[in-house]
């Protein structure tokens, strides 16, 4: 009998789940054999979906995961086995993935990548694309059930496995980018040659855009830190929100006096920045860079993020940069399908980007990829290193929170979906009843509230969680001290329902 809790391996648009053993009494949940069902039921949906008669080609990635080789063999063995022609790409990004459906010669009908992203070393996943983008939610729910009905999509047939070195040509590709916007005219194939950057790949797969990338064009990458791949993740895991990753790359930077700093996550889809001064540039601060870059190049276009994007964030896109922004829904897919979805409509939109890290630009196939993000930013600084510049002007007009604080507030009771959207509805309805308070008008996700008091002057964020029961809170102020005045008029609020933790809603002020 099949013991596998498939449904505890859906993981939004991911399959994820715990494929080393040995770590906190965990149990394996993403065996082989799960790994290579659901690639048949993989190989199975292509064709039914696409309509496709011919032998499936289909590309199979890893990134430094110890349990990567062990499901990759699974994965290529079960699409062997349905007559599909394996390329096996090995060591990879996932972005680069995705790319082995879109490339004129030798195209793949669908990619496989073989990644836990920023999570610990003993958990692995599994994305799936195609030339559309990585697959839906719906999508992976229908994979799980075809997988777990033990469907079968074998055709009688063979295919085989082709290792291909895909990853040189996919670096290449930056290197040429670069070299062609940046176009130093006094050397056109080293135009990174005055700029040291520092990589933190934490010892993930994003080690290649260091050495094969930046090296080759001339920067000076001899700071660098954890480019070669280690499935252990010994140092820090592989997280562009990872205080560790952040703080060794901001220590390393202000050391060597390196002009900018770079962490990936394991499968380089998300990326942050240091400043050469040593500040970070994520979350608020990489968006509005990433959209000075963008409108620059796209005028009064649409800039689409999560719903925990600042008032300030806001106002520099809106007033400063002359786009627009349109909060949506927390997740990366979400953001990125609203974009596409505003295209389709007829509004304008070529960024979609959230607090995360997660960015994504229409005339990169709208596929978050932090190497394109990362390699959009630096042709801008070279250029911006000519005038005497660096990226940090380009936001120096966007004005920042005095005050800001995120908590995650537990729901102590069964019917915690129910509870929590109750306790969110009734927030709204208090703020529409007290003076100073207002109801964001455009509010995709939770209830948003914009507080006018002079000693308050922010903004709240209330809503729930997707799959927890916990309603995540953000609070933001744009004076000093009136962060502790919104925690007291919501103290008083939360104070009538007695289901909710809010032991660490009191820490939210240190």
């Amino acid at each position: 009998m099949d013991s596998t809790d498939w449904k505890t391996l859906h993981n939004g648009s991911d399959i994820r789940g715990v494929a080393t053993e040995g770590v906190k009494d965990e149990e394996v949940t993403l065996t082989p054999l799960v790994a290579g069902r659901l690639s048949e039921s993989f190989a199975g949906w292509l064709k039914e979906s696409f309509n496709i008669t011919k032998p499936l080609k289909i590309a199979v990635g890893i990134d430094s995961r110890l349990s990567g080789p062990k499901l990759k063999e699974a994965v290529s063995k079960s699409l062997i086995d349905c007559g599909v022609t394996v390329f096996d790409i090995g060591m990879a990004s996932s972005p680069a993935m995705f790319m082995t459906t879109i490339r004129e010669n030798n195209r793949a009908d669908g990619a496989i990548m073989i990644t836990g992203s920023h999570m610990p070393f003993n958990r692995n996943g599994l994305k799936f694309y195609t030339a559309k983008g990585s697959l839906e939610k719906e999508d992976i729910t229908l994979l799980i059930e075809m997988a777990q009905s033990k469907s079968s999509f074998l055709t009688g047939d063979k295919g085989e496995a082709i290792k291909e070195d895909y990853m040189k040509s996919y670096a290449k590709s930056y290197v040429d980018m670069v070299r062609e916007q940046v176009n130093n005219a006094t050397d056109y194939n080293k135009p990174l040659k005055e700029l040291k950057i520092v990589v933190d790949a934490g010892n993930g797969a994003g080690g290649f855009y260091a050495t094969d990338v930046l090296e080759p064009l001339g920067a000076d990458i001899s700071e660098s830190l954890l480019l070669e791949p280690d499935g252990r993740f010994p140092h820090h895991i592989p997280n562009p929100e990872n205080e560790a990753a952040m703080t060794s790359v901001v220590h390393r930077v202000k050391e060597s006096k390196a002009d900018l700093g770079i962490v990936f996550d394991a499968d380089v889809d998300r990326t942050a920045i240091v400043a050469g001064d040593g500040s970070y540039l994520n979350k608020n601060k990489l968006i509005a860079l990433v959209s000075a870059v963008v409108l620059e190049e796209h005028p009064e276009t649409t800039v689409v993020t999560d719903s925990i994007t600042s008032n300030s964030l806001g106002f520099f896109i809106t007033e400063k940069l002359k786009g627009k922004i349109h909060r949506y829904k927390r997740g990366y897919k979400n953001v990125i399908n609203e974009a596409i979805r505003l295209n389709n409509e007829g509004e304008e939109c070529h960024l979609a980007i959230e607090t995360s890290g997660h960015a994504a630009l229409k005339e990169n196939y709208f596929m978050d990829d932090g190497a394109y993000l990362i390699t959009k930013l630096i042709i801008k600084q070279a250029k911006l290193q000519k005038e005497g510049r660096t990226l940090t002007s380009l936001i120096e007009d966007m004005p920042l929170p005095a005050e800001n604080g995120e908590v995650r507030i537990k729901i102590n009771t069964p019917d915690f979906k129910e509870y929590g959207e109750k306790v969110i509805m009734d927030l709204g309805l208090y703020a529409g009843d007290k003076h100073g308070w207002d109801i964001e008008g455009d509010n995709f996700e939770g209830v948003r509230i914009n507080c006018y008091l002079p000693n308050q002057k922010g903004w709240v964020l209330l809503r729930m969680s997707l799959h927890e029961p916990v309603i995540p809170l953000n609070i933001e102020s744009e004076v000093k001290g009136g962060l502790k005045n919104i925690v007291d008029t919501l103290t008083t609020f939360f104070s009538n329902y007695d289901k909710l933790d809010l032991s660490g809603f009191k820490n939210i002020l240190y």
